[in-house]
């Protein structure tokens, strides 16, 4: 499975959506999610302008005039939609994955302002009780987790930390970004550099995808899509892992016992 995210600056112009069309086909993606579309409505006929497959399911949420816009596609065959919620800074898709795995996908354009965004992250929190299957999340987020996300901007700890507050009440995971560093640059003179876009998944999501997160090239916009993709390399037998909070479990030990007590088997014979 491909998911891509992109702040694409506008689609009025057709080299933007030729470009996008061409990003989604040579990378295989299944699942895009566009902010900051700047389209006040969008059709089929649209849509195809920007998506290469036959195969097509799509939610938009309209841009103000000429800002914002937010528009989720996927393959139908790749995600089955079941249920949905959206509002002007993002969409929500609910639906099964893979024909087993249920989950929400979720698109993000936040807001500028840090007590905007700090709503949009309330928001979240509330509506997640709704949503209940893993969430990945994945968009503009307009705020960054740590100072060394930004290179010549300014930064308010304020805003980081309500992000960082989001992450942790939804119980998501940031993966590291490969490829480069900042996935947004000031495009009139180089100097301010952040990592605003990003994907957040919740562990059932690294469970079931050995997913990798890429920076790519920035071309038309002055962000440059994100995609997550599956690490098909073989890597051998996966490390044992421990979590330390196991230990606070109260069946804990118990479990622990009743498994070592089990007959354990190798080369098809028992041992002593």
């Amino acid at each position: 499975m491909k998911i891509l995210s992109w702040n694409v600056r506008g689609l009025e112009r057709p080299e933007i959506r030729g470009k996008t069309k061409s990003l989604v086909r040579d990378r295989s993606v299944d699942v895009l999610f566009l902010q900051e579309t700047k389209r006040s409505s969008m059709d089929d006929n649209f849509v195809k302008t920007i998506w290469p497959y036959e195969e097509v399911e799509f939610m938009v949420v309209d841009s103000e005039g000429s800002a914002g816009g937010l528009i989720s596609i996927w393959k139908p065959q790749v995600f089955k939609l079941k249920d949905c919620c959206s509002s002007k800074n993002f969409i929500i898709l609910s639906g099964m994955s893979s024909n087993t795995f249920q989950c929400t996908l979720v698109n993000i354009y936040a807001p500028n302002e840090v007590i905007r965004r700090r709503q949009l992250w309330d928001s979240l929190v509330r509506i997640h009780q709704h949503f209940p299957y893993p969430w990945c999340v994945g968009g503009d987020f307009n705020e960054i987790r740590y100072m060394g996300e930004r290179k010549g901007c300014s930064s308010r700890e304020r805003g980081m930390k309500d992000f960082n507050e989001l992450v942790e009440k939804l119980e998501l995971t940031d993966m590291p970004l490969l490829g480069r560093q900042y996935t947004w640059c000031n495009a009139l003179d180089g100097n301010r550099w952040s990592r605003i876009d990003r994907f957040l998944l919740d562990l059932k999501w690294m469970e079931k995808f050995a997913f990798k997160q890429w920076g790519l090239p920035r071309s038309i916009s002055d962000h440059c899509p994100i995609l997550i993709k599956e690490d098909e390399r073989d890597w051998g037998p996966k490390p044992f892992k421990f979590i330390n909070a196991w230990l606070s479990h109260k069946s804990f030990m118990s479990e622990v016992k009743r498994g070592g007590r089990k007959p354990k088997f190798k080369g098809g014979r028992g041992l002593d």
